[in-house]
C-alpha cells in the first residue's frame, strides 16, 4: 500500500494553521505551516517553516528551510513582539490586527518542480519560477527566473538548470499537470531519458492527442 494519496501525510509534531493541501503531499516532522497552500505532490522535510505562501506542484522543500520568513517593523521605536502581540503582555489590549493582516498579504509563490535546499530562506513576496533551484543556506530576497539555480546571501543566479530552449519547452509541456496514471506510465522515461529526449517523445505524443481531440470534436 502506498504511503501517499489524496489526503496529506502529516508527520508528528507539526503545527498547521489555516492551510490547505493537495493530493500526494507530505509534511515533515515538526514543520510549521501557516496560511499557506501546497498543491499536488509537493512536500517539505523536517522542521520546515512555511508562512503566507502558495506552493505549486512537485515542490521539493528540504529540512529547516523557511518560506515567507516574517519581518519585524523597522520604522517604529521598537521592533519587539510587544508592539503587535500586545495581548501576550497585557490583559487590557488586543493584538495589532492591521499588522498581522499586512503580514498575511505578503504572499511568497513557489513554482512547479522546484527545489529549495536545506536551511534556505525565501523572503515574503518572492516568486520562484517553475523549475528553479535554491542552494542550501541561501537567502532569497528577489524573484528567481524559471529553471534558474541561485545560491548565496543574498542569493544570486549561478546558472540555468536547463538551457533556456529546453526550459521553455518543459514549461509548455507542463507535465506537472498530468493525471496520476499518466505519470505512472511515463515513470520509466522520467528516469531514463534526458530532458531533451523526454520532450521529443512527449511533445509528439501531446500533439497527437490534441490532433485526435480536434478531429473527434469536428465529427460531433
Amino acid at each position: 500500500m502506498t504511503r501517499l494519496g489524496n489526503d496529506p501525510f502529516i508527520h508528528p509534531d507539526c503545527e498547521i494553521t489555516d492551510s490547505s493541501f493537495g493530493s500526494f503531499v507530505e509534511i515533515g516532522r515538526g514543520s510549521r505551516i501557516a496560511h499557506s497552500s501546497f498543491d499536488d505532490y509537493s512536500y517539505c522535510d523536517r522542521y520546515a517553516d512555511v508562512a503566507n505562501a502558495k506552493i505549486g506542484k512537485f515542490a521539493n522543500i528540504a529540512a529547516f528551510s523557511r518560506i515567507g520568513a516574517t519581518d519585524h517593523p523597522l520604522h517604529t521605536a521598537s521592533l519587539h513582539h510587544f508592539l503587535y502581540r500586545s495581548d501576550d503582555y497585557w490583559d487590557d489590549v488586543g493584538c495589532d490586527a492591521d499588522f498581522f493582516a499586512h503580514r498575511k498579504s505578503r504572499i511568497s509563490v513557489i513554482g512547479h518542480d522546484t527545489w529549495i535546499g536545506a536551511g534556505a530562506m525565501i523572503k515574503p513576496e518572492v516568486t520562484l519560477g517553475d523549475g528553479a533551484v535554491v542552494a542550501a543556506g541561501a537567502v532569497v530576497t528577489k524573484d528567481v527566473d524559471p529553471f534558474t539555480i541561485v545560491a548565496g546571501t543574498p542569493a544570486k543566479a549561478l546558472r540555468l538548470r536547463q538551457p533556456r530552449e529546453i526550459a521553455d519547452r518543459l514549461i509548455a509541456l507542463a507535465w506537472w499537470d498530468w493525471e496520476h496514471p499518466k505519470l505512472r506510465c511515463a515513470l520509466g522515461d522520467f528516469r531514463a531519458l534526458s530532458a531533451e529526449a523526454f520532450l521529443e517523445k512527449y511533445e509528439a505524443s501531446q500533439m497527437s492527442e490534441k490532433l485526435q481531440t480536434t478531429v473527434t470534436d469536428g465529427l460531433l
